[in-house]
């Protein structure tokens, strides 16, 4: 199988782990997550206060030093969700990956995300089920394409749970 667009950013011991549904066009060319100009990921984690300050996308493999993870349903192919072969989605294989490095969170970044591997529809917020000893969490999306749909008390909301499970040290 070919190599990820964007390679996971996990580790043991983390306190979230945000999952997407697969990498933009634009963060499969600069090999780093949610690279879009008019994506306000980076923006929302810095203004709910998940990272210290605003970090470029460039620096992502840096949010390990902060407790955070990132990863993708797709990791072989790039686009918009509509564009997505799939068979590319590989709910099973974060499955796999949620048991084996335990976060604490695992926060979906968009409802399709979350419906492709919760396989169910899923409203914004803390979620019934767990993955393995993982709370799950769905937000909404940063994209520029799903700006009738921000809510960023949604985000604030994922910041109080992290907070609340694993207390700053």
């Amino acid at each position: 199988m070919a190599d990820a667009v964007v390679p996971d950013l996990l580790a043991d011991g983390l306190k979230l782990v945000l999952c997407g549904t697969a990498p933009s066009r634009a963060s499969a060319a600069a090999r780093a997550y949610y690279a879009n100009p008019g994506n306000r990921f980076w923006r929302t984690l810095h203004e709910v206060g998940l990272t210290p300050t605003l970090m470029p996308p460039a620096d992502y493999a840096d949010l390990l030093k902060l407790g955070v993870g990132l990863t993708d349903l797709c990791k072989h192919h790039f686009g918009n969700d509509d564009e997505l072969p799939a068979d590319g989605l590989d709910p099973a294989g974060l499955a796999v990956k949620v048991r084996l490095y335990q976060p604490a969170v695992v926060a979906f970044t968009s409802k399709t995300s979350a419906r492709v591997a919760l396989g169910r529809a899923a409203d914004y917020g803390l979620q019934p089920e767990s993955i393995g000893a993982t709370r799950v969490y769905v937000c909404c999306s940063t994209s520029g394409r799903a700006r009738r749909f921000w809510k960023p008390g949604v985000w604030e909301g994922l910041k109080t749970l992290v907070d609340e499970l694993r207390p700053p040290a």
